[in-house]
């Protein structure tokens, strides 16, 4: 078993409850750990053996690109195309951060985790 991470992919986007916010946009950071066994590609240097994480920041930016009212539902998604199109993995978390968000006062981000097992 092994553990790939993205860490800190920002990505500009438009999730909110506010009007507001689906027009002005705010930064975002996503981070992805996803379990799989590497052992295959540890002995065979080949990608096709081993969890792409190409696909991981591609799903991640596709998914981001599409407005939800709350950081859950970006999230939900994230999780199930990971493991819908990436047989390896077996369990995916991914956590996402609004920057800076509109709360009133200094706050750096606020951040959702969630996980997700293959059944």
């Amino acid at each position: 078993m092994g553990v790939i991470k993205v860490k800190n992919i920002r990505v500009y986007a438009y999730h909110g409850c506010l009007i507001e916010e689906g027009k002005i946009g705010s930064d975002y950071r996503v981070d992805v750990t996803v379990k799989a066994n590497l052992s295959k590609s540890a002995q065979t240097d080949n990608l096709s053996d081993t969890v792409d994480y190409v696909h991981l920041n591609k799903i991640v930016k596709q998914e981001m690109a599409i407005r939800s009212k709350l950081l859950e539902e970006v999230a939900k998604r994230i999780l199930n195309r990971i493991l819908d199109e990436i047989p390896l993995v077996d369990k995916a978390d991914v956590a996402v951060s609004k920057l800076n968000p509109p709360i009133g006062g200094n706050v750096a981000m606020v951040t959702i985790e969630m996980s997700k097992k293959r059944k």
